[in-house]
């Protein structure tokens, strides 16, 4: 039996996602179709994965202090178990994260594989997903670290890639040539046309163990920092067996902030460390700006998705989401309309990115509507 723990990496802000998504209330805990969050989707899929031949343990959480009750919330609202948070006194990216828990992990003398995920994906077809998972799952168990990547659709420049040698036989499972920046347009048409690029998902697989020896390798300085770190954390143990565990804020903050790519991912093909990719094909997104979250929801005739009080009369392709009040909407085509309690967004979605842009210039202005909610 294989023991897993899936670790889910619950930062981030989603500024992309305003005015929705705010600081005090990040993107992760937005429910953006159906009943549950991005967050409580993540932790449903990962505890699906459970088979005769998996076990999966109660999830490990890392995520900000000023986030931690939300995300306790979130947990208890869907009776998901007693969970682990790990909680970061200020962001320092996802190699120490993924550190973290590891060490948290195997604090005990226990070695499970890590299913690290973020908090913020789509996942379309959630039996595709399993099916790749647990395959992942039994590949980190002999010793792999193993990606997730995602068949590119179009040439996208705002993802990393990860170029592969494709499979020699039906199992899915390709040999990692090299990970790749974010390429500029012409590149991603060319990483689009080969068809040996996949994006890369953000998701992977590997022993606890496997992480720090790669991190001790590649890295120590961050294995060394977090370590002196998480030496001297605290723990509170709450009802129903949840339990916070904190870091000393001092010492974290003296860890080099650092993505897992970088820090290793990118320097384990041609090393000591073997990595594989396994194709996802289920319907991934990460649903990182208003576009995006269009493509993936339940759309009228007209390719309109809309969501709350919304009145639409001759208009195509766009996505309205009404908060607070009605919102209508005539002749209009290809646009992102978003309405809460104390802001309104109007953009068109192919420009939805840049709604960061304008996060900023609140920010800058020393406004509150980028933190949080009038309620």
């Amino acid at each position: 039996m294989i023991q897993a723990l899936p670790v889910i990496l619950c930062g981030g802000s989603g500024t992309r996602l305003w005015p929705l998504s705010r600081a005090g209330f990040p993107k992760q805990f937005l429910v953006l179709s159906g009943q549950h969050s991005l967050f409580q989707h993540a932790v449903k899929r990962l505890h699906a994965l459970a088979d005769e031949h998996i076990h999966i343990d109660n999830a490990l959480i890392v995520t900000g202090e000023e986030h931690r009750f939300l995300a306790l919330e979130q947990l208890r609202e869907m009776q998901a178990g007693s969970s682990t948070f790990v909680l970061e006194p200020s962001a320092r990216n996802t190699a120490a994260a993924l550190t973290l828990a590891a060490l948290q992990a195997t604090a005990r003398g226990a070695d499970p594989v890590l299913v690290a995920s973020p908090s913020d994906q789509h996942i379309g077809d959630e039996t595709a997903y399993a099916r790749s998972m647990r395959l992942a799952i039994d590949q980190a168990a002999s010793g792999a670290i193993v990606i997730l990547g995602i068949t590119p659709d179009r040439p996208e420049t705002g993802y990393g890639y990860i170029q592969f040698e494709p499979s020699a036989d039906s199992s899915g499972i390709c040999a990692v040539s090299q990970f790749v920046e974010k390429p500029h347009d012409a590149l991603a048409q060319r990483y689009l046309a080969s068809g040996d690029y996949a994006w890369n998902s953000g998701m992977f697989v590997l022993k606890a163990s496997v992480w720090l020896k790669a991190l001790a390798q590649f890295r120590p300085d961050i294995l060394h920092a977090c370590e002196k770190a998480f030496a001297d954390h605290t723990q509170d143990e709450l009802h129903g067996g949840m339990r916070f565990v904190r870091p000393n804020a001092q010492a974290f903050a003296q860890i080099p902030s650092e993505s897992v790519d970088y820090a290793v991912m990118e320097k384990c093909p041609g090393s000591d460390f073997p990595i594989c990719m396994i194709n996802l094909q289920a319907g991934w997104s990460d649903v990182g700006a208003w576009d995006a979250v269009w493509q993936v929801g339940p759309a009228d005739a007209q390719g309109n998705v809309t969501h709350g009080d919304v009145l639409l009369d001759a208009s195509q392709d766009n996505f309205i989401h009404a908060s607070s009040r009605l919102v209508s909407a005539v002749g209009v085509k290809g646009l992102a309309i978003v309405e809460t309690a104390d802001a309104v967004l109007v953009c068109e979605k192919s420009s939805s990115q840049q709604v960061k842009n304008i996060v900023a210039q609140l920010q800058k202005s020393g406004r509150t509507e980028p933190n949080l909610h009038r309620k």
